[in-house]
């Protein structure tokens, strides 16, 4: 009869890397002799580790955490494309209770790291931008296929860059993005025509923005119109990103520096 070790063998057996997740220091150092690549994945390296994947925010699921984990370690060249991989974390609060077995593919490769790490805006607002996007691809508009177009961080400069094409309902309020509420707002609001401009700090400054930025220069994969082609010249003239929800297609893509960075299936996600 197989005894409860034994399953969690099968679940660690021929493992390439062990991926901790904010890990205390003497839970690290129990595993400082494991044949193993040992690699922390945390809000900050408080345990001094020499591999080390940033997480800057809270997933609210295993797989998300787990998923955000291994591509940053793909990003860092920590891991490769086959690797096995053992992930140690809590899936309640308190003490690691969960290991995942994962085996690495290139494919993995989504983009979702770079888009939180490495934005000028809070991975948090970045986030909550991200999940409205998401949404609206899933649902639409009473049943109905839209688009819309994100602008996040960077909000004086893309503003000064854009003009308004209708009056700013969000002009005099200090409304942020996250607050269901709030949401609910952007999801009717997405229906007419321009950008949501929001703040580093998730502070929604605009809506129905008309952006400005030239578009030459801005390499748009074939097909994607003049909503992309916005979102993607603004990130060039700014250190702004764009997240965008292609009305044609359902896609949701993020644009940062001008390149397209990130492309999902909000029914894959």
């Amino acid at each position: 009869m197989a005894t409860p070790a034994e399953l969690l063998d099968d679940v660690v057996e021929g493992i390439d890397d062990l991926f901790l997740f904010s890990p205390n220091t003497s839970y690290y150092e129990r595993f400082a002799d494991v044949d193993a690549e040992v690699v922390v994945v945390a809000p900050e390296n408080a345990v001094g580790a020499d591999n080390y994947v940033e997480l800057p925010l809270s997933f609210r699921d295993v797989e998300s955490r787990v998923r955000f984990g291994v591509e940053g370690a793909l990003d860092q060249n920590l891991v490769g494309d086959g690797d096995v991989v053992a992930c140690s974390l809590a899936t309640f609060e308190g003490d690691p209770d969960t290991v995942v077995r994962v085996r690495v593919s290139e494919s993995m490769r989504s983009g979702v790291y770079d888009l939180f790490v490495n934005s000028r805006a809070d991975p948090g607002v970045i986030r909550d931008v991200f999940e409205v996007a998401i949404e609206l691809g899933k649902k639409g508009q009473k049943g109905k296929p839209v688009g819309a177009l994100f602008v996040v961080g960077d909000a004086g400069k893309v503003m000064n860059k854009s003009r308004p094409l209708s009056y700013n309902p969000f002009e005099k309020s200090h409304v942020h993005v996250g607050d269901p509420i709030v949401n609910v707002m952007l999801k009717e609001f997405s229906r007419l025509d321009g950008a949501f401009v929001i703040s580093d700090s998730g502070k929604i400054v605009s809506a129905y923005r008309y952006l400005e930025p030239s578009a030459e220069g801005v390499d748009m994969p074939k097909g994607l119109g003049a909503r992309h082609m916005a979102g993607g010249a603004i990130t060039r003239d700014t250190n702004a990103t764009a997240i965008v929800l292609s009305e044609s297609d359902g896609l949701v893509r993020a644009f940062k520096g001008g390149d397209m960075i990130l492309e999902i299936d909000p029914e894959d996600y």
